[in-house]
């Protein structure tokens, strides 16, 4: 064969390589993003509409997450705000909706604490969600039943799922690090039973003080 002919067949061995190459490279970077942000990914998907541009919102989302100083608890404090998290249960069977509005409160003040970004929900989410992604639908579900609380469009069952929903966020902002579900398989993936309980079970056996009142839920009920 000519010389022409030797570099022509290099050239389409070279791009077929460069090609696999890129295709191996993005399908490294898809199953990464997936880990990381489990649930959330999906979600980004359906609204931008596509892979690259969701792709591209949630590397964005690390790059800004980069630029957070996030800090620990310490123990003292993971114990003080476990003992205001019983508080607001405990108001849950008189006033729902305040103890809604409280957890919502408390939510919000532990990552404030913690160096996320506190203001605008979902800016909330952005950040969370680079290492709380698989909490993120709890989140979202528990803001929404709240919106409907100050409409007073939300039922006794909605508000104690908002409870259920906020505790699972909470418990997570808590943990030190390392012990956060992030990426663990589908442990937060799990949905609220018709109880309350969860079937993962990450929200369902909290630590700490928390732990003594196996009553949350029922008390919620009572």
């Amino acid at each position: 064969m000519s010389t022409a002919i030797w570099v022509v067949v290099a050239l389409v061995v070279v791009a077929v390589l460069a090609a696999a190459g890129y295709l191996a490279l993005t399908r490294s970077r898809t199953a990464r993003l997936r880990r990381r942000f489990g649930p959330e990914y999906d979600r980004v998907l359906e609204r931008q509409g596509g892979r690259a541009a969701a792709e591209r919102e949630l590397r964005s989302r690390e790059q800004r997450h980069e630029e957070l100083e996030l800090r620990e608890l310490d123990p003292r404090r993971r114990e003080e705000y476990r003992e205001q998290w019983v508080r607001v249960q405990e108001r849950f069977v008189d006033a729902p909706e305040a103890a809604v509005e409280q957890a919502d409160q408390l939510v919000t003040v532990v990552m404030g604490e913690r160096g996320y970004p506190a203001r605008g929900f979902e800016e909330k989410v952005a950040h969370l969600s680079v290492e709380h992604g698989r909490t993120m639908d709890h989140y979202r579900r528990a803001h929404a039943i709240s919106g409907k609380a100050t409409t007073q469009e939300a039922s006794t069952e909605d508000l104690r799922q908002a409870m259920v929903h906020y505790r699972a966020l909470f418990e997570e902002l808590l943990a030190p690090h390392g012990e956060a579900h992030h990426g663990k398989g589908e442990e937060h993936t799990a949905e609220p039973t018709a109880d309350g309980e969860h079937a993962g079970r990450h929200a369902a056996a909290p630590t700490g003080p928390a732990a003594g009142h196996r009553g949350d839920e029922r008390t919620m009920r009572s």
